[in-house]
């Protein structure tokens, strides 16, 4: 880290948290490692800019090379996904879902998506949530004995509900989603179908996952998990459905945008666009396989047996843990995951009976294959004697050996 400008204890925490990251082995699924060009956009004269409205459409002067940046991102967004059109302002994730609500919805309408508690997310029709707030969610989920969608079902049930919308896409799950296959359910009953592939997105980037953009009338992302750009969200849809877009995004539940935001998204999408992110995306597919046979191998079961894409969600009550428990011994060994429910779970949330594990961020700083089944094994042995110091070392040991070896600025395309 450069020298501080001032004695702000600001940049001390700063620092302790770049020091931190530098220093752990980060397996949470939703976090990834940018590139020095995408981080170094984010702290540019673009922060002082405010753009309310669209390029060529703002309620403030001085916006001519704003507009610039935001067409650019824009159309690097339809390039990259295969997109009519595209909103690049959303500022998370949740903000891109707000917007697509609002755009395809009416308050009250009825939604059938993925429960949260088999893999959805909070922005999928929580009650305390936006989304549960203003409409009427119904969910769908994994079978108890496969853990997999059943798309049979999932037809039978949007056929009796008749929702307004279909959604697709997942937080914590770990199989290829049909999205040909939702397109024909909702089409059949009736519905718009909507996907948010904030996981996914970088995988469907790199053509190592199947793409929802073809099948769905809107599909929503982060631009910060698997795409590897800054924190963030983007909106892909349809020409018919771009205005509607528009106005639910600004001024529907939005003000100005973040322009220097908007600048690194566009940076990450021209990174993603060419053929080192291809093979990036390859390797953090084959990274997750090998992670997850490598854990079951050792005694640790992988829910619904194994992993598609970038993560697997880890059944650690076998080893009589909570998921709340193996997140902390992880976390004393310098290896950072999430606690997580799995599909039927008895525990609480805050408990959970699994941790989410992802590839993403590993990648990044260049693991590979004898890297995956080194920590693999190092993560069975810690949680398979979550008390017992002289392993606790041992891992911790390992761990400090591969994040000397691997550094993330030297790592991470710049």
């Amino acid at each position: 880290m450069q020298t501080p400008p001032s004695d702000d204890p600001i940049w001390r925490f700063i620092e302790d948290e770049t020091r931190r990251q530098e220093n752990h082995l980060e397996l949470i699924a939703s976090e990834n490692h940018t590139s020095s060009e995408v981080m170094a956009a984010m702290g540019t004269a673009l922060t002082d800019k405010y753009a309310e409205g669209y390029p060529g459409r703002r309620y403030y002067g001085g916006c001519e090379h704003v507009d610039e940046v935001e067409r650019l991102c824009r159309d690097r967004a339809k390039a990259v996904f295969g997109s009519e059109a595209a909103n690049v302002q959303p500022h998370s994730g949740t903000q891109a879902n707000i917007g697509a609500l609002m755009a395809l919805l009416e308050a009250g309408d009825r939604v059938l998506a993925m429960s949260l508690d088999h893999g959805g997310h909070l922005s999928h029709g929580h009650p305390k949530n936006f989304s549960g707030l203003f409409y009427e969610f119904h969910a769908y989920g994994v079978e108890r004995e496969s853990e997999l969608l059943d798309m049979d079902k999932i037809r039978a049930q949007a056929l009796e509900l008749r929702p307004r919308l279909l959604m697709a896409g997942a937080s914590a799950y770990s199989r290829t989603i049909d999205f040909e296959a939702f397109a024909s359910i909702a089409q059949e009953c009736g519905a718009q179908l909507m996907v948010d592939m904030a996981h996914i997105a970088g995988l469907v980037a790199a053509g190592v996952h199947p793409s929802p953009v073809p099948h769905a009338d809107v599909v929503t992302m982060t631009t910060h998990k698997t795409l590897r750009g800054p924190r963030g969200g983007l909106i892909v849809c349809t020409k018919d459905q771009i205005k509607a877009i528009n106005s639910r995004t600004f001024p529907g539940n939005q003000g100005g945008p973040f322009m220097h935001m908007i600048a690194a998204k566009a940076i990450a999408l021209r990174e993603a666009s060419e053929p080192a992110f291809r093979t990036y995306g390859a390797a953090v597919k084959k990274n997750a396989g090998l992670l997850a046979n490598t854990l079951s191998e050792g005694g640790l079961r992988i829910v619904s047996g194994g992993t598609d894409n970038h993560l697997m969600l880890v059944d650690v009550s076998a080893v009589g843990l909570t998921g709340a428990e193996a997140e902390d011994v992880l976390g004393q060994v310098s290896i950072t995951c999430n606690k997580n429910l799995i599909p039927y779970d008895t525990q609480p949330p805050m408990k959970a009976s699994g941790i989410r594990i992802g590839t993403a961020a590993v990648t990044s700083r260049g693991l590979g294959e004898p890297e995956m089944v080194r920590m693999g094994k190092a993560i069975c042995d810690v949680l398979r004697a979550p008390t017992d110091a002289s392993v606790a070392q041992r891992v911790r040991s390992q761990v400090k050996e591969l994040t000397e070896a691997f550094p993330i600025r030297a790592t991470v395309p710049s």
